[in-house]
């Protein structure tokens, strides 16, 4: 029998009922309440203060934060991936009672002097206070009488984690009115996400008003009957949007798909409205002038001005080649149009972005996207990735049977250690000699179904961390994508900007498997936001690597890997429309800042957010809307389908930029010479991956570059000067 055979821990079961599903939320809460009364009840610092220790008062706390974990992620999973409606209501309600509880703990003032007691014990605030700048370290936790540098960090986090959730206001209206705003965005944020993932929305055209879209693309698309006889429903989700969008000739049929997504969940305009008022309200209750200064203070960046620094400066910098880029994509746009006899009104439209930018690389690079997707079946691409991983991590993946399923779960049944009948389950080992054998579970979870999540993202479902008698429980992981699915002519193929999100989001995958933290709270990705994004985009280099696309690629119907001179072709168009692509992403970071940085909580109340949105993405962007046709800039909802300045990025969407400072110095100065070396891949794994948020991710970055990071490999990534 393989060693690999019989993991040591089983993976978590899926078995829950939209009964037991609240039922384990409720449970949960009380369990932990329990255990904070009691700690309430036992320790008495005014009466012996040297009783208040990490010991006593975090550790308890800790170990139940851990157990908890295990279930409460999953609880709240449903809602994203179950195909039963019943079930995503009730994972909906389990949040919506977890996040409550943990609102009605953060504000708890008993506890909170229990915690601060310790702060005042271990002396940590007075080591911090010599050196305000100096970051937490092995040295600092030593000197406050600290195990580790996590503990440490841990310590100082959350006693300011009850500062900032209110209990520095004095008790009364004040503090009253800031857990009703607290309470208030977690509902906002639950019914916000539910909008998104319920959202069914789409558009019935004719098949010569989608002349140009690939027919694996229309195979897959509702037929119509009755009044749409004859027509096919294009939904807003990724496999139907992004063709069309790329591919579709008819400029009206592109403008009417982008304006309609971009309008699909209008129903959350009014709770993304709602909810940048009551963080600018709560802020300020806290003595901050806005919601960004309060989000970034913990980040890596510090202060807004930092961030706004950075991206100002990196907006002037990309301004010139977006302009460039956009006169070149126009005159494109004019000999096209020309050529097929259409009207040409001298404009660039956001509809038209997708369009040209991929009929300018097919025409000029000689590259047809759908051609390349040939060699990139989605099922020998994953194996492809995950033989990357194991030759630079010395990781080993092995993907279970149904009877393997069977085996493992309690119950028998392959279903229950898994969500749905397409989830993929790999076991994870470590064969390099440099570990303690078993890593964890891999889940993923690839193409699109009515009511999953309608994004690529990727899930913790269980945490590592060390259990009190010193074992490990190891975690469990998922991806959930939306890349299109089989039909009976050809398998799921992944065009190239797929492959890198796939890498991307097994990135962060990965970054959560190799996890050896104590804390469950520090796990894998569980690092600040403007870092988290580093690890996985810089395993995106290696999707533009040649030997690494040759060794991904298998085509669909002869097996045989991509040819060099397409792999040549195709890297060399790594940096088109670089500039228009980045100021996208400016767009998003520059709006979230607009939004979270406002002069006065009036000036808020005023905004008209809609058309801030679309005004600042036709300024930094370049490209028109159907506001130069007359239409009012308030045209579309652009907010309303953003889900991450809800869900948690909010004052923090400038990290996808910032953290690609980090991953490319990481890249350029580690890899690009060698970006297989499996030393420098183990390296990275144990200083970098393993680390999580245990320990202060500037440190991090220090101890694996052997200096502090700087913009220099990023500017000259992008051809700018440094």
């Amino acid at each position: 029998m393989s060693k690999y055979a019989s993991p040591p821990q089983a993976p978590p079961l899926f078995v829950g009922t939209k009964e037991s599903i609240v039922d384990d939320a409720k449970t949960l809460c009380d369990k932990t309440r329990s255990l904070l009364d009691k700690l309430v009840a036992e320790i008495k610092p005014a009466e012996e203060p040297k009783a208040a220790t990490f010991d006593s008062v975090l550790r308890p706390q800790t170990e139940d934060e851990n157990t908890a974990a295990l279930s409460a992620r999953i609880l709240g999973f449903y809602q994203y991936v179950s195909g039963d409606a019943a079930l995503r209501d009730a994972s909906t309600e389990a949040e919506k009672i977890m996040d409550e509880f943990s609102i009605e703990c953060n504000m708890r003032e008993d506890v909170f002097h229990l915690v601060d007691a310790v702060y005042q014990n271990s002396g940590l605030g007075i080591s911090k206070e010599k050196d305000k700048d100096r970051l937490i370290d092995e040295a600092i936790a030593k000197s406050a009488g600290l195990d580790t540098t996590e503990s440490a960090l841990l310590l100082e986090r959350e006693r300011k984690s009850y500062i900032k959730n209110g209990l520095g206001l004095t008790a009364g209206e004040q503090r009253d009115r800031f857990k009703e705003i607290k309470k208030r965005l977690s509902q906002i944020s639950i019914a916000f996400q539910k909008n998104l993932n319920e959202e069914n929305g789409g558009i019935w055209f004719t098949k010569e008003e989608l002349d140009g879209v690939p027919e694996d693309v229309l195979d897959t698309l509702e037929k119509g009957t009755l009044e749409n006889e004859g027509k096919l429903r294009l939904s807003f989700k990724y496999p139907d949007l992004f063709p069309t969008l790329k591919f579709a000739k008819n400029p009206e049929t592109r403008k009417k798909l982008f304006i309609d997504n971009e309008n699909k969940c209008n129903q959350n305009v009014p709770l993304f409205k709602e909810a940048i008022l009551l963080r600018d309200e709560a802020a300020r209750l806290l003595g901050y002038p806005d919601h960004a200064t309060f989000r970034i203070e913990d980040k890596m960046a510090k202060t807004p001005k930092t961030v706004l620094d950075f991206l100002n400066d990196l907006k002037a910098r990309l301004a010139a080649g977006g302009v460039k880029e956009i006169a070149h994509l126009l005159e494109l746009k004019k000999k096209d149009h020309e050529e097929r006899g259409v009207p040409f009104d001298n404009n660039y439209y956001l509809w038209d972005h997708r369009f040209y930018d991929r009929l300018m690389v097919e025409k000029e690079y000689s590259i047809d996207e759908n051609a390349i997707a040939d060699y990139f079946p989605l099922k020998t691409t994953v194996g492809g990735m995950l033989k990357i991983f194991e030759e630079l991590f010395g990781f080993v993946f092995v993907e279970l049977t149904t009877e393997d399923r069977q085996r493992i779960s309690s119950t028998g049944k392959a279903e229950d250690i898994s969500w749905h009948e397409d989830v993929i389950i790999f076991s994870v080992w470590d064969d390099s000699g440099e570990g303690d054998g078993f890593v964890g579970y891999l889940y993923l979870d690839l193409h699109p179904r009515p009511g999953k999540y309608g994004h690529a993202a990727n899930f913790n479902l269980q945490p590592g961390f060390l259990r009190a008698d010193g074992t490990r429980h190891y975690p469990a992981t998922a991806l959930v994508c939306n890349f299109s699915k089989p039909t009976p002519k050809k398998p799921s193929l992944l065009k190239h900007d797929e492959v890198v999100t796939l890498f991307h989001e097994l990135g962060h995958g990965i970054h959560d498997l190799a996890g050896r933290t104590r804390f469950a709270r520090f796990h894998g990705t569980s690092t600040v936001r403007d870092f988290v994004e580093a690890p996985s985009q810089m395993l995106e280099n290696w999707c533009w690597t040649p030997a690494t696309l040759k060794s991904l690629s298998s085509h669909y119907e002869t097996g045989s890997q991509i040819p060099d001179d397409l792999i040549a072709k195709l890297v060399a168009t790594k940096h088109v429309n670089d500039a228009l692509f980045n100021l996208r992403q400016l767009h998003f970071g520059l709006f979230d800042m607009t939004v979270h940085t406002p002069k006065s909580h009036a000036d808020l109340e005023k905004l008209d957010v809609s058309a801030v949105y679309n005004d600042l993405r036709a300024e930094i962007s370049g490209m028109k809307g159907p506001e130069v046709q007359g239409e009012p800039s308030t045209w579309g909802n652009g907010q309303a389908t953003f889900g991450h300045l809800i869900g948690g990025y909010d004052a923090g969407y400038y990290g996808y930029l910032s953290s690609q400072v980090y991953s490319t110095d990481m890249f350029i100065t580690v890899f690009s010479a060698n970006p297989m070396d499996p030393a420098e891949g183990r390296r990275y794994r144990h200083t970098v991956l393993e680390k999580g948020g245990s320990q202060d991710e500037m440190l991090t970055l220090t101890q694996f570059l052997g200096r502090k990071p700087d913009s220099e490999a990023f500017y000259k990534d992008l051809g700018l000067e440094s």
